[in-house]
C-alpha cells in the first residue's frame, strides 16, 4: 500500500457526523485505508456502533453537539494533531419560501454553516491541522442545482463551498488543501425517509434520471479518501460532483 499515494497510512483524520450514513462510511473506509479515525457526533451509542466497524487501532470517539459553541471549544481542545478533516455533519430542512422565518434560517445554518466555520476556525487557531493536511467538506449538488423547497439547505451548502475556497487560499502556504464533495442522491437513512414521503411513481422517475443509478455511501467515501490522501496533493479550492450522470439530463 505504501508504494501508492492512494492510502491514509500514518494519517489521523477527524470526521464530524460519523454516527451514520456517509460520515460513518467515510470513517470505515478511512480506517480500511490505514487512517486513525477521530470521530464526533451527538449520539455516543451510534458512534460506538461506527467504532465497532473500524479496522485497525487507535481510533477515538469525542461526543459533542456542534450547535453549542462552548462544546466546539472543548472539542477542539481534545483533538490530537490531525492530517485530515472531514466536515460531514448537517441537516436537511425543506420549506417553501413563504414559510421561512429567522428561526428556520438559524435552524439550518446553525449546523450546516455556523458550526462548521467555528470548528474549522478553532482547529486552525490552535494549529491542530498539520502542514500538508486536507480538509473535505461534504456539500451537495443542491448548492448549484437547487430543487424547490431547498432554499436554506442549498444556500447553506453554497456558503460552505465559498468558505472552502477562502480556506484553501488562506492556508496554501502551509500546503493545507480544502475541497468539497457534492453528491447527488445517496442511499442512506435520509434516502429511505424520502422514499416513505413521496409516491413510488415520483421516486422511480427521479431514480431513472441517474444513468449510473443513485449513489451509495461508499461512492462518496472513496472520493473523500482520495482527497484526504497524498494522491490529491495538487487539488485545492474545488468541488467534485458525484451524481451518477443525472445532470447530463439537464
Amino acid at each position: 500500500m505504501n508504494n501508492t499515494p492512494f492510502h491514509l497510512t500514518g494519517k489521523t483524520v477527524f470526521i464530524t457526523g460519523a454516527s451514520s450514513g456517509i460520515g460513518r462510511q467515510i470513517a470505515i473506509s478511512g480506517s480500511e485505508m490505514g487512517a486513525k479515525i477521530v470521530m464526533t457526533g451527538r449520539d455516543k451509542h451510534r458512534l460506538e456502533e461506527t467504532y465497532s466497524l473500524l479496522k485497525g487501532e487507535g481510533h477515538v470517539i469525542l461526543t459533542a453537539d456542534l450547535v453549542d459553541s462552548e462544546q466546539i471549544v472543548s472539542l477542539v481542545q481534545e483533538l490530537p494533531q490531525l492530517d485530515g478533516v472531514v466536515m460531514n455533519a448537517g441537516i436537511v430542512n425543506a420549506y417553501p419560501l413563504k414559510f421561512l422565518t429567522s428561526e428556520k434560517i438559524e435552524e439550518t445554518f446553525s449546523i450546516n454553516f455556523n458550526a462548521i466555520v467555528l470548528l474549522i476556525a478553532g482547529i486552525m487557531r490552535k494549529r491542530k491541522l498539520n502542514k500538508g493536511g486536507s480538509v473535505v467538506f461534504v456539500s451537495s449538488i443542491s448548492s448549484n442545482f437547487p430543487p424547490k423547497g431547498s432554499a436554506m439547505y442549498s444556500s447553506s451548502k453554497a456558503a460552505i463551498e465559498a468558505f472552502s475556497k477562502v480556506l484553501a487560499l488562506e492556508h496554501s502556504q502551509q500546503k493545507i488543501r480544502s475541497n468539497c464533495l457534492a453528491p447527488g442522491m445517496v442511499k442512506t437513512a435520509l434516502y429511505n425517509d424520502v422514499e416513505q414521503r413521496v409516491t413510488k411513481e415520483s421516486m422511480d422517475a427521479h431514480i431513472a434520471s441517474y444513468p449510473l443509478g443513485v449513489g451509495h455511501p461508499e461512492d462518496v467515501a472513496n472520493a473523500a479518501v482520495f482527497l484526504l490522501s497524498d494522491a490529491s496533493k495538487w487539488i485545492t479550492g474545488t468541488t467534485i460532483t458525484l451524481e451518477g450522470g443525472c445532470l447530463l439530463n439537464g
